[in-house]
């Protein structure tokens, strides 16, 4: 399996779906940047996963918050108390590590020297007396009577977002799993606390839905009930779903019930009332909370690791990503057979038109031999690839093949948006 690791991340370098972060000068621990192809599977991630929890839906309702939050936000919620991680430091290289991380040895990892006594490190950013967020939930409870007074939502609700976080993580590690920023998509979701244990349970649901849905092998996750002791100081009950990476079973996702406290502690700290009154009963409370959290470098590491594979087609050997279609950085390429005759390139340029118009996400690709051409796409997900050959010169018709199992079948051309759309929209 930690092979496999190293092969993604080979592949994402080469194939461009993640460089180093800042690498020409020598790289950033912890930062990645996403490069096209990249960017193009996070973002289709980010789409389906709006499109799922948010505007497919009457409940949910969408914001974007602000990154920079004054510190009286951390206040309130507590973090700037309990976001913190027991921190080691050598005294004899100066290295600082994770206290768990170390686990019984007493000696530092890199030099053999011993280390200090745990000290909490608050992994918050800081710049000019403001924070930048480490997690996007307060920016979702600060909204709250906004979202109650412009859209006037009837308990059950929630207010979801998709946004920029960021941990000074002291030991950032295993490509995109711990990093110092990330995406998370998220929502919060407000319940009448008699009905937390059913919206817990069906949010759970939700949350096994999506993990198909997104295309992340089921059989690679579990689910695991978070212990009172290694819960965060908000939740009253957590559920992880855990993945099975190369370098271990850790948190994929994350489910909590946060109770009444994020509300409860912005009223006591800003003195605006944040209860919801009934509309019906008139009763006046504040709602408890269910959060479900997907990180997005984590969705992308594991659906990566369940798509990739390496097998043969046609006697020869092929990396293929088994991407769903949806979330695929490229849809359909198209191919003209060949590249020196004119009225073969200029038919395949107007397929090619045609489709991008109304698909987006389409490749031209006329470098090399068809086999090479398929290899490429097959590397980087891509679902079909469309041949414009001298039979298209004839009847109007082009070859579709299919990545998975390499199939072969002739379409016309003016079928070819209906015969996409059934498959992509």
């Amino acid at each position: 399996m930690e092979n496999k690791l190293e092969k993604i991340v080979s592949l994402c370098k080469r194939r461009g779906f993640v460089f180093q972060g800042s690498e020409i000068y020598g790289g950033l621990s912890g930062v990645w940047d996403y490069g096209p192809l990249g960017s193009e599977l996070a973002h289709n991630i980010k789409e389906l996963w709006w499109n799922h929890f948010v505007r497919g839906r009457k409940d949910m309702f969408g914001i974007s918050s602000g990154i920079l939050m004054p510190e009286a936000v951390w206040k309130a919620s507590g973090h700037m108390e309990d976001f913190a991680d027991p921190l080691v430091e050598c005294k004899k290289c100066k290295k600082r590590f994770r206290a768990d991380e170390l686990g019984k040895n007493l000696k530092c990892s890199e030099c053999g020297g011993e280390v200090s006594e745990p000290k909490q490190f608050n992994m918050m950013f800081k710049t000019e007396g403001l924070y930048l967020r480490p997690e996007i939930a307060q920016g979702m409870f600060v909204n709250f009577k906004n979202v109650l007074d412009t859209m006037r939502p009837k308990l059950p609700f929630g207010i979801a977002q998709i946004g920029r976080a960021f941990r000074n993580e002291i030991s950032p590690r295993d490509f995109l799993f711990r990093v110092r920023e990330f995406d998370l998509m998220e929502f919060e979701y407000f319940v009448k606390e008699s009905g937390w244990e059913e919206s817990f349970e069906n949010w759970k649901k939700e949350m096994q839905i999506w993990i198909d849905k997104v295309g992340i092998d089921k059989n690679m996750v579990s689910e695991l009930e978070v212990e009172e002791k290694d819960r965060a100081h908000y939740s009253k009950r957590t559920m992880d779903f855990e993945f099975d990476f190369p370098f271990g079973k850790k948190e994929l996702y994350g489910l909590a019930y946060r109770g009444d406290y994020d509300l409860s502690r912005h009223m006591e700290h800003s003195g605006v009332d944040l209860k919801y009154t009934d509309p019906v009963s008139g009763e006046k409370f504040t709602p408890h909370v269910i959060e479900p959290t997907f990180g997005l470098g984590r969705t992308v590491l594991a659906v990566l690791l369940s798509v990739y594979t390496e097998d043969e087609i046609g006697g020869e050997k092929r990396i293929v990503l088994r991407l769903n279609p949806k979330i695929a950085p490229i849809k359909i390429a198209v191919f003209p057979l060949v590249k020196n005759k004119e009225n073969i390139v200029s038919k395949a340029d107007e397929v090619f038109s045609m489709l991008k118009n109304k698909f987006g996400n389409v490749d031209f690709d006329d470098n090399g031999n068809i086999g090479k051409r398929y290899r490429r796409q097959d590397e980087i997900g891509t679902p079909w690839c469309v041949t414009v050959d001298y039979q298209t010169l004839e009847d109007n018709t082009v070859t579709v093949r299919d990545r998975d199992t390499g199939e072969q079948t002739r379409h016309k051309i003016d079928e070819l948006e209906k015969y996409f759309a059934e498959r992509l929209i």
